[in-house]
């Protein structure tokens, strides 16, 4: 690992989408932090979140994509209005949001199971 700048930049912006994966983290809302003793988790298509930075702060709603090679999230009512009155998702920066309800399956009780022990 490389204390450069530089090289810590182009490392980041030439990451695979498996590595995108692990970097595209959002926390936990309290109660589901006390209750799966894990600060955070890679989100996913189908968690409930609720924005609390920006201009949308407040709004909740369903992760409808994740856009690995822009690095953002695409939530759920939360678009914007082009000049020809067509609707247009806006991107949302993973970090920038709470995850409120998770998308679950075997393998993701596995990831909590795994982060918990540690």
């Amino acid at each position: 690992v490389s204390s450069s700048r530089r090289v810590q930049r182009k490392a980041h912006f030439t990451a695979p989408s498996n590595l995108r994966r692990k970097q595209m983290v959002a926390s936990l809302a309290k109660e589901l932090r006390e209750k799966h003793k894990v600060r955070s988790l890679p989100i996913r298509e189908g968690d409930e979140v609720e924005i609390v930075r920006g201009s949308n702060k407040g709004k909740v709603g369903k992760v409808t994509a994740v856009y690995r090679k822009k690095w953002v999230i695409h939530v759920e009512k939360v678009t914007k209005e082009k000049s020809n009155n067509q609707s247009v998702d806006l991107g949302i920066d993973p970090s920038k949001v709470k995850i409120t309800t998770i998308k679950m399956d075997k393998d993701r009780l596995a990831l909590l199971a795994r982060k918990a022990q540690q």
